[in-house]
């Protein structure tokens, strides 16, 4: 059965990844017959969620071997459902996990596989951004069915569908070979957050170099706990300097994100970073340098000692705020 199938990692409560509501959003646009692959713990809670953001099927499996190996046994069964139900589109998000089942289904099937995906005119026309966004390229995808895609975050905005009920759920029975149960997870390990993702956050607020030393990122943490709803992330290159963790980095290398407000401290505003940002819907950016790049692409710019300015503006909230 031909169709646009959504690939989603899936929490052991059901909940699917924000990355595949935006492609879900997206691939019911494409066409009527969407359906949604989830494979691991809470995969089969997810049919509620699956079907209020348009898919129609949700083929799921809550078998621990999709989380306790490392994506050979996801790769395997999503190569036996293709030859099965013969999709003309799959849908990744960026994660990890997901670009690793994705491109070891590409070797299996021999299918296209485009990576960057920024949009979508049809199952085998995509689009994507070069030389930091300032060139759009329209890409036909060739190649036998399915085109295998992996979509930049925040290329699409989730939205639920209208009339959206839930999915019905197919149960994948494939049986995991030996030889796809190479690479286990011996460990995880959850990084604690105070605030919301970054990702979902209404309010990221980033630093560069300019904060001079990395104790000095304390003082964006401090300023995003007055400003409710915010979260902070940071450029390569303090994270490449070990500053802070990976997680934390926007930009081409690192995460996506698109919020109400985005707040450059210290940031030159080289273009890598500005592909992760940009479509922030409001830029701030305090730098000394009057002349850096991101004073041309903010709505306001403020030419400061950011070590002096962002205790400032963290006071001054404060105060509004009543304390």
């Amino acid at each position: 059965m031909a169709g646009i199938w959504v690939y989603a990692e899936v929490t052991p409560e059901g909940a699917l990844e924000a990355g595949a509501l935006e492609n879900l959003t997206k691939a019911r646009e494409l066409g009527s017959n969407v359906a949604v692959v989830a494979l691991g713990p809470g995969a089969t809670k997810a049919a509620q969620q699956a079907g209020e953001h348009g898919a129609s099927t949700l083929y799921a499996s809550d078998d621990d071997v999709y989380s306790d190996y490392i994506a050979m046994p996801t790769a395997h069964a999503l190569e036996q459902l293709v030859r099965e139900h013969q999709p003309e589109l799959i849908m990744f998000s960026p994660t990890y996990d997901s670009r690793d089942a994705a491109g070891r289904l590409q070797a299996a099937l021999g299918s296209t596989l485009m990576a960057n995906v920024t949009d979508l005119m049809a199952p085998d026309y995509a689009q994507t951004q070069i030389f930091g966004g300032t060139q759009i390229v329209d890409v036909t995808l060739s190649g036998p069915d399915p085109k295998l895609v992996i979509v930049r975050p925040k290329s699409f905005e989730a939205s639920p569908a209208e009339g959206g009920g839930e999915a019905k759920v197919v149960p994948v029975e494939v049986e995991i070979p030996e030889e796809a149960k190479q690479a286990r997870r011996v460990e995880r390990h959850e990084q604690a957050a105070a605030g919301p993702k970054m990702e979902a956050a209404k309010v990221v607020i980033s630093g560069g170099r300019g904060l001079q030393d990395p104790a000095n990122f304390k003082l964006l943490e401090e300023l995003s706990q007055a400003i409710p709803g915010s979260a902070v992330g940071a450029s390569r290159a303090i994270v490449d300097a070990g500053w802070v963790p990976y997680a934390l980095q926007v930009g081409q290398t690192g995460k996506t994100v698109a919020p109400e407000v985005y707040i450059a401290v210290g940031i030159s505003g080289a273009i890598q970073h500005l592909v992760g940002m940009k479509s922030s819907k409001r830029i701030i950016a305090i730098n000394k340098d009057k002349d850096a790049p991101i004073f041309q692409y903010a709505d306001l710019g403020i030419v400061g000692d950011a070590l002096k300015v962002v205790p400032q503006i963290t006071e001054a909230i404060k105060a509004k705020r009543g304390g």
